[in-house]
């Protein structure tokens, strides 16, 4: 998976990520709340939301196809309360059988996979009926102006800049066109995060996949 090698990114995320979650802790900590059975953590980077998984849940499957953020997430699953098994991987092509999954968390990672539609077709896939989608993601601004400047640097610089990232997704219409009902959202701003523009705004929330 030579082209999701982004050793100089990765590094620099790695080193500035610790100083992000004190803000973004809390964050994670109410998209992982109440969750049970088995998890998919997709794009699980650093590993950032290990800490946060409840006991209840019995099982963790961590996908990540960066191969220095891999091996940093090996190292927090061994220090994690719950089991946490990380492997390579994309949200297009879950290692995972169908249904098998009782829960999928994305953090931070539907702006960068590659197709997005493909990406929620496949946790879908993997989710047992009725399962659900936690997510916690930058999205397209409010405003015209500001979504004008975002699909400006996402047509240019910001994909190089960012790895892969994409500003001006418009990621809760597509997590409802890949079939998920939107059962709880709110959106979330730099006060919130301390993430700035272009990646402000954020959203939060829980999707449901359909029961049959």
């Amino acid at each position: 998976m030579a082209k999701h090698m982004h050793p100089l990114f990765a590094r620099y995320y790695a080193r500035t990520s610790p100083l992000m979650e004190r803000r973004l802790a809390g964050h994670r900590r109410a998209v992982l709340a109440g969750l049970s059975g088995r998890v998919l953590d997709i794009g699980a980077g650093t590993g950032a939301n290990f800490a946060h998984f409840q006991p209840e849940v019995t099982a963790v499957l961590a996908v990540e196809p960066e191969p220095y953020l891999r091996g940093i997430a090996e190292a927090a699953a061994r220090q994690a309360t719950v089991p946490i098994e990380v492997v390579d991987g994309v949200a297009e092509r879950i290692p995972a059988e169908t249904g098998s999954y009782d829960a999928a968390v994305c953090c931070l990672v539907l702006c960068s996979v590659a197709d997005p539609a493909a990406a929620l077709a496949e946790i879908r896939r993997v989710l047992r009926p009725g399962g659900q989608l936690r997510f916690f993601e930058h999205v397209a601004a409010q405003t015209t102006g500001r979504r004008r400047v975002q699909r400006l640097l996402d047509a240019t610089i910001w994909p190089i800049v960012g790895a892969g990232c994409h500003t001006s997704r418009h990621t809760a219409a597509a997590i409802e066109q890949a079939g998920f009902t939107i059962t709880s959202y709110q959106q979330l701003g730099r006060a919130d995060t301390g993430m700035p523009f272009p990646s402000a705004p954020q959203i939060i929330g829980t999707a449901q996949a359909p029961a049959a």
